[in-house]
């Protein structure tokens, strides 16, 4: 799991990001599009300019899931044996979610869902959603969008995924 400061370093550093490039493989890297310009080498205006492609090239380049963040945040996985590539667009959340700290929640949720187990491209697609769904979930509540804190995600997070597992119980 990549994030903020470790996407910076690799950005930064060549030999560092060959000596990750040459071990096992990442399994999820979630850049915001200034994080994600970096990577690639080329501006915030040309990631922005085609999320999809951005996310696919990172996805391809780092043999990674890929959580592209900002509105319609974007899921690639890395080519498979025959060069297929799933891509999504993430339906949920809101300006709230450009906070500070609520990218570290989103790592934070697809982790945990990776040590329990769940495959890459499942965890960050669920922590994605669950993540934007719970901003959405604050903001008709009447929390935010503006002034919403990333603390605040954890409650309505946590409702979310246990009805969820009520549901698939039932």
């Amino acid at each position: 799991m990549l994030d903020a400061d470790a996407l910076n370093l690799l950005a930064a550093d060549p030999a560092l990001a060959a000596m990750l490039g040459g071990g096992p493989p990442v399994r999820v890297m979630t850049p915001h599009p200034l994080e994600a310009a970096r990577l690639c080498g080329i501006s915030v205006a040309e990631i922005q300019r085609d999320r999809l492609a951005a996310a696919r090239s990172l996805a391809a380049q780092w043999q990674a899931v890929v959580v592209l963040k900002g509105s319609g945040t974007v899921i690639a996985s890395p080519p498979d044996a025959g060069g297929s590539v799933s891509l999504s667009i993430n339906p949920t959340g809101n300006a709230g979610l450009a906070t500070a700290g609520t990218g570290d929640v989103l790592a934070g949720m697809i982790g945990a869902l990776l040590a329990q187990g769940m495959p890459a491209l499942q965890a960050a697609q669920a922590a994605v959603w669950l993540h934007g769904r719970a901003a959405d979930h604050l903001v008709a509540q009447g929390t935010g969008p503006a002034g919403l804190t990333a603390s605040e995600l954890y409650l309505p997070v946590r409702d979310l995924f246990n009805a969820l597992l009520r549901a698939r119980q039932a």
